[in-house]
């Protein structure tokens, strides 16, 4: 049986394999995703720069209200939609996106298709 931590590791060791080779630029900020088992977090990153240009969760107050459970694909999407809002206010278009290590399905696949619905160019 697999435990959690080892999942875990697993994950990290994929990201930072990934990480070796995107980076985000001022032009094209990296979308970073980040899943717990109750809530979802995204974040635009300057990687030259070292900033976070944007950020989004289900911990926002106005999302906060209107799901009741940030661990689920609907609380996804809206995460993606308020990234690409956000981004948007920003002057960003077009992003890199970093899906963190996870697999490109359930939660991530959503609000990466949210984002992209949203007007936000991968």
């Amino acid at each position: 049986m697999i435990n959690k931590s080892d999942k875990n590791k697993a994950r990290l060791k994929r990201h930072l394999r990934v990480r070796k080779k995107i980076q985000g630029t001022t032009e094209r900020p990296r979308l970073n995703i980040f899943r717990s088992s109750k809530h979802m977090y995204a974040q635009l990153i300057d990687d030259v720069k070292g900033v976070t240009i944007a950020s989004a969760s289900t911990q926002d107050k106005e999302l906060k209200e209107n799901i009741g459970n940030g661990g689920n694909a609907e609380a996804a999407r809206k995460v993606g939609a308020l990234i690409a809002e956000r981004a948007k206010q920003s002057g960003v278009e077009k992003i890199v996106f970093d899906r963190g290590g996870y697999l490109y399905h359930g939660r991530v696949k959503a609000l990466a298709d949210a984002a992209r619905e949203a007007g936000l160019e991968f």
